[in-house]
């Protein structure tokens, strides 16, 4: 049984991939923020967040889990498993019991 998600009650948190991509691949969490906004749902974006000092890439971690932990469910973006940060972000929400969907998933299914 899925629960049901509250738009504008439930964070989502976004993972997906980014190191290795054009522009970070912020273009796509920025879609991907703006499509579930549109539905209403209120959205944590780790690629709005400030880059760290020296774009360190476990500071920037460190960051986005300390972000995630805010949230009641995380949402995969394609191409998340080839990701060392997502694949992390994805095992952590898991083993606290934080719901993960996929984003495409989430994206179908209307808030309550």
């Amino acid at each position: 049984m899925t629960p049901n998600i509250r738009s504008g009650q439930d964070r989502i948190y976004l993972a997906g991939p980014m190191s290795g991509i054009a522009d970070f691949n912020y273009p796509a969490f920025k879609q991907a923020a703006e499509q579930l906004r549109a539905k209403g749902f209120h959205v944590e974006n780790p690629a709005e967040n400030p880059p760290p000092e020296n774009n360190d890439w476990c500071q920037y971690m460190r960051m986005s889990i300390r972000q995630m932990l805010t949230c009641d469910m995380v949402a995969l973006l394609p191409g998340w498993s080839q990701s060392r940060g997502a694949a992390i972000e994805q095992e952590v929400a898991a083993q606290l019991g934080i719901p993960v969907h996929m984003f495409d998933d989430l994206l179908q299914r209307e808030a309550v």
